[in-house]
């Protein structure tokens, strides 16, 4: 009989809009993946409201267990930004009225939550991040040693290659807080970087969308009604179809083991915190490109520059595949 699948302790840091949603679905299916807590941050949406949705996609898919608490409304410098209803909707989920949920976010305050899990797993904990990165920048000031008790950290952030998505240069989980990002892309975390190079080339269409509602299934459904409103931003801004990037998704993919890159050198990188054209801008030392990317001292980041594509499809698999994950695969 094959062993059962390791279990992987991770938290998830967001800004619960419609990739989010999607990255925490694939989550609550994925065999073996052992989602302990989320905690969210102003960027998609509040804060609070991040919160609020959080609960309602984990509530779907039946994982009332997972403790959500709520982080910072503001970036480190103080500076608020819009939520972005243009992208994700009204609410952050596509404008779609999902239920009350029946639990209450947690009452303590997100960097608590992050660095009380972190040093309950004792070395083992997995950190996601698809959002701006200021309650991670919180808890180190918090906890100086988080680096040491975490295991790993996957940042869905910054692009390298590719055009930002906020400015020419800087995408918006980087650039939203580009002093919290500095902070923490610095701080000696194992740490890899899922940028918009291959986000933006792993996609969902209208033919998953389509699959997705007719699944029958709770997390089919839920994925093909809020992706409606994702489609269109996508289609008039950024795509030559009707579709999407899977951000989040893609980066939780990584960040459990499930998709593996094809291309993803260590790279030194930093983040532009000058207040000109190029604030927030993910600055990565590629010059090795020519050289295959020959092995660096461990510094930096591990930087994922090429997937193979096909991602969208295994994505619509997992969430039309059941309603729920069942206990042996939490």
């Amino acid at each position: 009989m094959p062993l059962p699948p390791a279990r992987r302790p991770l938290l998830m840091d967001c800004d619960t809009g419609i990739d989010d949603a999607l990255a925490l679905l694939y989550l609550c299916l994925t065999p073996g993946t052992d989602l302990r807590a989320v905690t969210t941050v102003a960027g998609n949406t509040g804060a609070e409201r991040a919160a609020l949705n959080t609960l309602q996609v984990l509530e779907t898919v039946g994982r009332t267990d997972v403790p959500v608490a709520a982080g910072a409304e503001a970036a480190l410098s103080g500076a608020a930004h819009d939520e972005v209803s243009t992208v994700h909707g009204e609410g952050g989920l596509g404008g779609v009225a999902l239920p009350a949920p029946a639990a209450e976010p947690d009452p303590r305050p997100a960097v608590d939550l992050i660095v009380e899990t972190a040093r309950a797993a004792h070395g083992a904990l997995d950190i996601l991040a698809t959002a701006p990165l200021t309650n991670l920048a919180l808890a180190l000031h918090e906890e100086p040693r988080l680096p040491q008790l975490v295991r790993h950290v996957t940042v869905m952030g910054g692009a390298v290659h590719h055009p930002g998505n906020i400015s020419p240069v800087a995408e918006a989980n980087i650039g939203h807080d580009p002093e919290a990002a500095a902070a923490v892309l610095a701080a000696g975390f194992d740490l890899t970087l899922v940028p918009l190079d291959v986000t933006m080339r792993e996609n969902l269409t209208e033919e998953h969308r389509r699959r997705l509602l007719g699944s029958g299934t709770p997390a089919g459904r839920l994925a093909g009604e809020i992706l409606d409103c994702y489609f269109t931003f996508h289609e008039t801004t950024c795509l030559p179809f009707r579709g999407c990037a899977c951000h989040d998704p893609l980066a939780a993919a990584i960040a459990v083991g499930e998709v593996v890159p094809r291309l993803a050198p260590r790279l030194p990188v930093t983040v532009d915190t000058a207040h000109g054209a190029a604030r927030g801008a993910l600055v990565a030392d590629t010059r090795g490109l020519h050289r295959g990317y020959p092995e660096t001292d461990g510094a930096g980041a591990t930087v994922v520059l090429e997937t193979d594509g096909t991602f969208g499809d295994l994505l619509v698999e997992r969430l039309t595949g059941a309603g729920r994950a069942t206990e042996t695969d939490r």
